[in-house]
């Protein structure tokens, strides 16, 4: 998902976004730990969505203040 689109969710759904990546790249890190990932580029993937999700929630809280 491309920050642009981010930015039009309202918090409460950016919040669960996070929550919901993070608990796919835990998977995928246990996934990796037991050798039955295949697809190694999407911890990567993640990771970086998270932060996405971070930054758009730091910026939206920054704005408010």
């Amino acid at each position: 998902m491309k920050a642009g689109e981010l930015r039009a969710l309202p918090d409460s759904e950016l919040e669960a976004k996070g929550r919901e990546l993070r608990d796919q790249l835990w998977n995928a890190r246990m996934k990796k730990a037991t050798g039955q990932l295949e697809n190694t580029a999407l911890l990567r993937a993640l990771r970086r969505g998270i932060a996405r999700v971070e930054t758009v929630l730091r910026e939206k809280r920054g704005a408010n203040q």
